[in-house]
């Protein structure tokens, strides 16, 4: 019983070295930050370094589509009606004229920042190719359909900037304010709803020619943070382990520190030896015979100075 019992009571020791950072805790800190860590390089620095790349080869491309001269529709778009990626924004001409009756809108598209509905018209080729054209915008208030000025419907001349064709949005069209409208540039949607068959890409009219309403702008030669972003991940995916280092080295200092302590106090409350030392034993008075007896008893315990009195004549004499 009593063994038992001491042996239940004997304090448990902490885990050494290593050992110690095998807790929940630390195994789920770890967890995380290596996750974190695998994120941020492999995944969120690319997806920002790429957008970089991606904004800065859309502004090449924007400039060089400047300094090229306006081409005819046949000479940029093939028989499909399409592009490649690396021609969009290249200025083209069209001539034909405009079918309004088959005009759509793309619904609630914010323009610089406000709500605005976009003007998507089928143009007819003098050779009978149907291209969809994006006239531009008209600003809105909530999801009031604004008034918006019909298309020309007799022949024009046109220029404007190739544009790739957008992918099928996830809502379907809807029929609001007299208008057939869209939630996207989608040109096979759009061949569905008005019965037409258009071309792949479509054309994004400039300012100032014939039907355009306000134009739309083209993207902005900004380069953005995106690459300042990327190198950021980088650096927090870096940091996040060696911060970790650093609080392991940290906990292990403070253990360390600890420990020491924990030494110092045990040797301060360690008891000194005791050391044994002898008990003085009182000794009987001396046994005085008759004779110092009697000496004692005439001078005292004090002894005959028989000097003092040659001390004091000395003294008198000088």
């Amino acid at each position: 019983m009593s063994s038992r019992y001491s042996g239940n009571s004997r304090p448990r020791t902490k885990p050494k070295g290593w050992r110690a950072f095998l807790s929940p805790g630390w195994i789920i800190s770890a967890l995380l930050i290596v996750s974190f860590s695998y994120a941020a390089i492999s995944m969120l620095a690319p997806w920002q370094l790429h957008k970089d790349d991606d904004i800065v080869a859309r502004n090449e491309q924007i400039t060089e589509a400047f300094e090229r001269d306006v081409v005819p529709y046949a000479e940029l778009f093939d028989a499909s009606g399409q592009i490649p990626s690396s021609q969009e924004f290249f200025r083209v001409s069209l001539t034909g004229q405009y079918l309004p009756d088959s005009e759509v809108l793309l619904r609630l598209r914010p323009v610089d920042s406000g709500p605005a509905f976009q003007s998507l018209t089928p143009f007819e080729l003098e050779n009978g190719q149907i291209v969809l054209v994006n006239r531009g915008y008209e600003s809105s208030e909530g999801t009031i359909v604004p008034e918006i000025e019909p298309a020309p419907s007799t022949p024009v001349t046109i220029t404007g900037f190739a544009r790739k064709n957008e992918g099928l949005p996830g809502s379907a069209p809807m029929e609001d304010s007299g208008y057939t409208q869209v939630y996207g540039i989608s040109t096979e949607q759009i061949s569905d709803v008005t019965g037409l068959d258009l071309g792949t890409d479509y054309v994004q009219v400039a300012e100032g020619e014939p039907g355009v309403l306000n134009p739309m702008p083209l993207p902005q030669m900004d380069r953005g943070n995106h690459l300042s972003y990327g190198f950021q991940w980088i650096a927090f995916g870096i940091m996040a382990p060696l911060g970790l280092g650093y609080f392991i080295w940290a906990e292990m200092r403070e253990r360390r520190r600890d420990k020491a302590e924990r030494e110092q106090m045990a040797e301060l409350n360690t008891p000194e030896p005791v050391v044994e030392t002898p008990e003085v034993v009182e000794t009987a008075e001396p046994t005085i015979t008759p004779a110092a007896s009697k000496r004692r008893s005439r001078y005292g315990d004090q002894h005959r100075n028989h000097y003092e009195k040659i001390s004091k004549r000395d003294q008198e004499r000088f």
